[in-house]
């Protein structure tokens, strides 16, 4: 039988404060689950500290709500100890980009097959509107009592950098589009990143839907409101690296167009490289029969509950003797 929304879908009460972008998010999510039918037991969604850390409470499948910024290790263990298991991890840009910033780059240059979804707010919206580490430098949200005096990071060029091969943006509030791109990325081979843009409601007065669509800047001849937001796809860019020839083309390509922010932002898949080999299959060329006999599948006590392991052999290389 097909699985449908319902099946990804949970009793328990949400509450995010209305407007909230993780909306859209968990129903983007949600959809893309149901499109590749990926059954709920074998997926595994984990989180971190911030308002997209109940994400996995409102999931079917398998959940775990870490610690701040560690959201990463714990899902790398995960996919690790079970390489069959669809791992998805969700983060605030505070939580994912500011304490957790030296796991989000470790987490690229290993190239683990699995998708790192980033809320981006531009504020710490669960501790009441800090500047995030993604809010531009000059710019004073409401809870801010002068401008942010820090530069904002961009997780885009950060990501190129290492060593993500799958890097994609889109916007809460497309969740048509934000589907379409969680699939790219879980079909990726190899680690992806999907950073989404999301107005917070309560704390960041200046990044709005409004702002987002437009609506404060309308044609003055249609009165049509004119987007900031436009899709990479409908412009003829192309991201995928076919070749080895194109990977820094393809990469500078990427980089330039990540520098975009204000007037324009884009949206879609800004690099896609899938000639990289994946961590696990690295761990496979050294560990034979790795995929076929992972830890999560090995038995390690016996019907008494004891453990299954003998030490003997070593215990007796270590015997001093004479």
């Amino acid at each position: 039988m097909a699985l449908k929304l319902a099946d990804y879908r949970t009793p328990l009460f949400n509450d995010w404060c209305p407007g909230c972008g993780n909306f859209g998010i968990l129903t983007a999510l949600q959809m893309a689950l149901v499109d590749l039918q990926l059954s709920p037991s074998g997926v595994a969604i984990f989180s971190g500290i911030g308002c997209h850390g109940k994400t996995p409470h409102w999931i079917n499948a398998y959940g775990v709500h870490t610690l701040h910024g560690r959201a990463l290790p714990f899902a790398i263990g995960a996919k690790l100890a079970n390489p069959g298991l669809e791992v998805i991890v969700h983060s605030g840009d505070g939580d994912g980009l500011g304490i957790g910033a030296g796991h989000f780059v470790n987490t690229g240059r290993r190239n683990i097959d699995m998708t790192y979804i980033i809320h981006d707010n531009g504020v710490y919206g669960l501790t009441k509107g800090q500047a995030s580490p993604t809010l531009k430098l000059g710019i004073q949200t409401k809870a801010l009592p002068k401008p942010n005096i820090n530069e904002g990071v961009n997780p885009i060029a950060l990501g190129l950098a290492s060593g993500y091969t799958f890097i994609a943006r889109s916007y809460a509030f497309d969740v048509a589009h934000l589907k379409e791109t969680i699939k790219k990325a879980i079909q990726h081979r190899g680690m992806a990143l999907v950073v989404i843009q999301q107005p917070c409601p309560t704390y960041n007065n200046i990044n709005t839907k409004d702002w987002y669509s437009g609506e404060d800047r309308r044609d003055p001849a249609t009165g049509k409101p004119v987007p900031r937001v436009y899709k990479l796809e409908e412009t003829g860019y192309d991201g995928i690296v076919r070749s080895p020839e194109e990977m820094l083309q393809k990469s500078e390509a990427a980089l330039t167009k990540s520098q975009e922010w204000g007037d324009r932002i884009p949206m879609g898949v800004f690099y896609q490289n899938e000639l990289v080999s994946t961590y696990q299959d690295r761990i496979a060329h050294r560990i034979a029969g790795y995929h076929e006999n992972p830890p999560a599948k090995q038995i390690i006590s016996g019907p008494e509950g004891r453990s299954v392991t003998s030490i003997a052999k070593m215990l007796d290389e270590l015997k001093v003797t004479g």
